[in-house]
């Protein structure tokens, strides 16, 4: 088959979606297939290691470039840094969507099928747009249901505005030949919202065990930042308003005078400052903000942490799953859930009995919860070890990219069966 990938964010950038985008992406050309993307220039924490040394070359001067990684030949689209102003970022997303479907009506030419994976909610309209000219299927594979998350956070308030994306959810969804989600908490969501239980098929996202190995709890990361003699409790991704953070610095603030634990949030993000702000304001010192890291050092993070904490704001557990409990859980790492004791995380700890779940309001919990994991150590351990088994068993790379396989395969033309 020729697939053809529009995604806004895919490798160098250094972001959870761009990194499952990539590796399917190469599990694809792997499998014997010819993958094109269309996607963005790097413009979020770009991490230039490896293959992606050699760069991108100009097409239409730097406002279109192209790479050719492991055989994936994508076009990237210039975009200015995810750090610019709101408005400047809403009108480089549609500047985004233009000249993605204007490419892709070249690039389609010979696709087979379209794998559109969101956010935004709106790759789904370029998926449509090109499959419709070009007479090909698309499936949408939602990591994140937009315009949910967004109205949940209050990000998204006016009535007008909610019911504009609400159609263009509708739409996407009456359209798309195949819906996939990541847990059956989204497949829920959709399935209340009227899309049929026939179009959708719930794949979970993936780690490679080989490339997330369980490292030594004292590790150059650990003895860069001072880590190797304290309880460290950990978050590293991006930091913004879903993540709900606040409740781990009131966590922290419960514990202050614990002087050998140490919470350790490293990345950045829009609710940054907020919370910079918020533990000077409190006189949190047990809080320590690092910058973000590349992603070869997530490994050693996660090895120097004595648990690692996978935080949702309150109402958003089914609206998605973050990536990272996958690579926590790979790393051999106890996990603490902020979050709905319904949401995707939450049943994903309990069924990999690898760590405990929190209500995201309930700072006095979370507390309660890190101080057991400090006097019970052996047994948090256990609990890590056991969450390495159980992803190493499911969510294998190679096991969820043959459900992608089976499922690209079945939607092309029949020329190529």
């Amino acid at each position: 088959m020729t697939i053809l990938i529009p995604s806004l964010v895919y490798p160098p950038d250094n972001v959870s979606t761009a990194h499952v985008v990539g590796r399917l992406a190469l599990e694809f050309q792997r499998a014997g297939h010819q993958v094109f993307v269309l996607t963005s220039t790097p413009h979020y924490h770009a991490d230039n290691t490896g293959s992606w040394q050699q760069g991108l070359v100009n097409v239409f001067g730097s406002l279109v470039r192209r790479s050719s990684v492991d055989g994936i030949i994508a076009y990237h689209v210039w975009m200015p840094d995810k750090a610019n102003p709101v408005p400047i970022r809403l009108l480089s997303w549609m500047w985004f969507h233009v000249v993605t479907t204007i490419l892709g009506l070249f690039v389609a030419r010979g696709a087979d099928v379209i794998f559109a994976p969101s956010p935004p909610l709106t790759i789904g309209l370029t998926a449509w747009v090109l499959g419709a000219l070009r007479g090909i299927p698309f499936i949408y594979n939602v990591q994140e249901v937009y315009p949910d998350v967004a109205v949940t956070l209050g990000a998204m308030r006016r009535h007008s505005v909610i019911r504009f994306f609400r159609h263009i959810e509708d739409w996407v969804y009456a359209r798309a030949k195949v819906i996939t989600v990541i847990g059956s908490g989204m497949r829920a969501n959709l399935l209340a919202k009227g899309v049929p239980a026939g179009k959708l098929v719930t794949i979970p996202n993936f780690i490679d065990p080989d490339e997330l190995p369980i490292r030594p709890r004292t590790n150059a990361f650990a003895e860069e930042h001072g880590l190797v003699d304290r309880f460290v409790v950990s978050y590293a991704g991006n930091v913004g308003v879903p993540q709900g953070l606040g409740t781990v610095l009131d966590a922290a603030l419960r514990l202050r005078d614990r002087t050998d634990i140490l919470f350790l949030i490293v990345g950045d993000g829009a609710a940054l400052s907020a919370l910079r702000s918020q533990a000077g304001r409190d006189g949190v010192e047990n809080v320590r903000f690092l910058p973000f890291q590349p992603y070869s050092r997530v490994p050693d993070i996660y090895a120097a942490s004595d648990i690692c904490l996978v935080p949702q704001a309150e109402g958003t557990g089914l609206q998605g799953l973050p990536s990272k409990i996958y690579r926590i859980m790979a790393c051999g790492r106890p996990v603490v859930g902020i979050c709905d004791a319904n949401s995707e995380v939450a049943t994903l700890i309990q069924e990999a009995q690898c760590g405990l779940v929190v209500r995201p309001s309930d700072p006095a919990a979370l507390a309660e919860a890190i101080l057991s994991a400090y006097s019970s150590r052996e047994t948090w351990a256990i609990r890590g070890l056991r969450g390495r088994r159980f992803v190493q068993d499911t969510y294998s790379v190679a096991r969820v990219a043959g459900r992608y396989l089976a499922l690209l395969d079945g939607l092309a033309p029949a020329r190529q069966h």
